[in-house]
């Protein structure tokens, strides 16, 4: 990267990044890969992403907080519009945006749609097309970018793969070259704003999302009731939440299998993130038409957490 200069010291650059695409363009895996760390929660079910995930990035002579976005959807509850109002957020007062489309995908109605959020926006934007690496052709990439370009000019198109890695070097230099000279936001070794009860609660949801895959995804949502920290050992108790009698069955399984299996994945994930031992305990209830209580939507959005706690709970004692 060459940075610029004032005589010989270089100019230091930060900024914030929104990455913006429909569902399952691959947002979030786009955010773990370009950390090096897994941060956003990932699944092959649409909508995975619920809140405006933040990471920071630090490359030589620039930090970049990089903005993981709900793909953009239908509102057709409270939590999508609330998603969709997270989106057109992430488009505002951001130094760059990075919109994903799938380089294998047709373009749709859909996607014609979605370009609309930032159609009217000045800041500058970056195609990114993703999952190149299963693209046995790549002279196909040229005609994909001819019909985005018909439909949106972007600053630049940039085909990657997050698995592989293909492109992201690209990426970033792309991102350096826009950002603006600023302050270092965050010490070198941060890396998200989010709390960790926020970041354990996406992990319990992560794994129901996974192991429980019937008519549950869009239906479930966590919440950590306790967090109770001690010198070799975090208690943490969470509720996992569902809409019906019968989605809660399929959580819990068989015997309890289910959920024990949900639990023993989310703990281990927990220690490798957190650096503690883990003691989880996890509990299903029936939270009827969650997706329409705006007091609960705000129980589980991250910004209502400060310091590890929901606003309505004292610290554990």
């Amino acid at each position: 990267m060459n940075e610029p200069t004032v005589g010989t010291k270089p100019r230091f650059r930060s900024g914030f990044v929104s990455i913006l695409g429909r569902p399952n363009a691959g947002k979030s895996t786009l955010l773990n890969a370009l950390l090096g760390d897994k941060l956003a929660i990932v699944s092959e079910k649409p909508q995975t992403t619920r809140a405006s995930v933040e990471g920071v990035l630090n490359i030589e002579g620039a930090q970049i907080v990089l903005l993981d976005t709900p793909g953009i959807h239908e509102s057709n509850t409270l939590l999508n519009r609330r998603m969709m109002e997270a989106v057109r957020e992430a488009v505002d007062h951001r130094d760059v945006l990075l919109y994903l489309a799938d380089a294998l995908a047709p373009i749709t109605e859909e996607d014609r749609r979605a370009l609309d959020t930032i159609r009217g926006s000045r800041t500058p934007a970056l195609l990114l097309l993703t999952k190149v690496d299963k693209l046995a052709d790549k002279r196909l990439l040229l005609p994909r970018i001819e019909e985005y370009k018909a439909l949106r000019e972007f600053d630049e198109y940039i085909p990657i793969s997050s698995l592989t890695g293909e492109g992201l070097d690209n990426v970033r230099r792309a991102i350096f070259a826009r950002l603006p000279e600023g302050p270092e936001y965050f010490p070198p070794d941060h890396i998200t704003t989010q709390p960790q009860r926020f970041l354990a609660a996406e992990i319990i949801r992560e794994k129901v999302l996974r192991e429980a895959r019937q008519e549950v995804p869009h239906a479930v949502a966590v919440v950590v009731d306790q967090w109770l920290e001690k010198r070799t050992l975090t208690r943490i108790s969470a509720t996992i939440y569902v809409e019906r009698d019968g989605q809660k069955a399929i959580v819990i399984g068989a015997k309890g299998a289910q959920l024990k299996k949900i639990g023993s994945r989310a703990r281990l994930e927990m220690e490798k993130r957190f650096g503690c031992k883990i003691f989880l305990d996890l509990f299903v209830k029936v939270q009827k038409d969650w997706r329409e209580n705006p007091e609960f939507l705000k129980a589980i959005d991250w910004r209502s957490m400060r310091g590890g706690e929901l606003d309505s709970e004292s610290p554990s004692e």
